[in-house]
């Protein structure tokens, strides 16, 4: 029975393509219909970015990460052609790095990745949001301040009234980004 019920979860859950919520079961979207990941309000959570030692050779475009190749100096990067520094400072993670493993003590799969949205995808990353359609909806807060203890690689959606803007946390301080609009 058990075999049955996971079988059948497995073949479910690939033809299925829905949206996914992380914390609750509601989320914060009011119209869900372009939204295929997002986070539920109220959490005072970001997404931690993975960290690397060393930059990936063929990143795909969009890729998201905490450079910690030099581990006083580390910084988040965002890859659109070319790396853009997104922190504008650098950080030191020494402390954060020692509970990581080294590509020494782990054995990493290269070709592993989780793909939300569809049963396959060219591009190469942890987590691939794969949508023609849907984006990912960023966990949001009011202010950084009201995450207490934010991790390096931290980044999250500021709501304020007049100061809607992306935050990232390096590790030693957050940085902003606002569009122009």
């Amino acid at each position: 029975m058990k075999k049955l019920f996971t079988t059948l979860s497995v073949i479910f859950s690939t033809v299925m393509f829905s949206q996914v919520i992380i914390g609750n079961a509601t989320g914060s979207a009011a119209n869900k219909t372009s939204v295929l990941l997002e986070f539920p309000e109220g959490q005072s959570k970001g997404i931690i970015l993975p960290y690397t030692r060393s930059l990936p050779s063929s990143p795909t475009e969009g890729t998201l990460l905490l450079d910690a190749s030099a581990n006083t100096a580390a910084r988040i990067k965002y890859y659109n052609g070319s790396w853009i520094d997104l922190s504008g400072q650098d950080a030191d993670i020494s402390s954060a790095l020692s509970n990581q493993p080294t590509s020494a003590q782990v054995s990493e799969e290269s070709n592993a990745k989780v793909i939300i949205g569809s049963n396959s995808s060219s591009a190469n990353g942890v987590l691939v949001l794969e949508s023609q359609t849907k984006a990912m909806l960023l966990p949001a807060a009011e202010t950084t301040d009201e995450i207490p203890n934010p991790s390096p690689g931290m980044i999250v959606f500021i709501r304020k009234n007049g100061a809607k803007r992306l935050a990232v946390f390096n590790g030693s301080k957050w940085s902003y980004w606002m569009a122009d609009i």
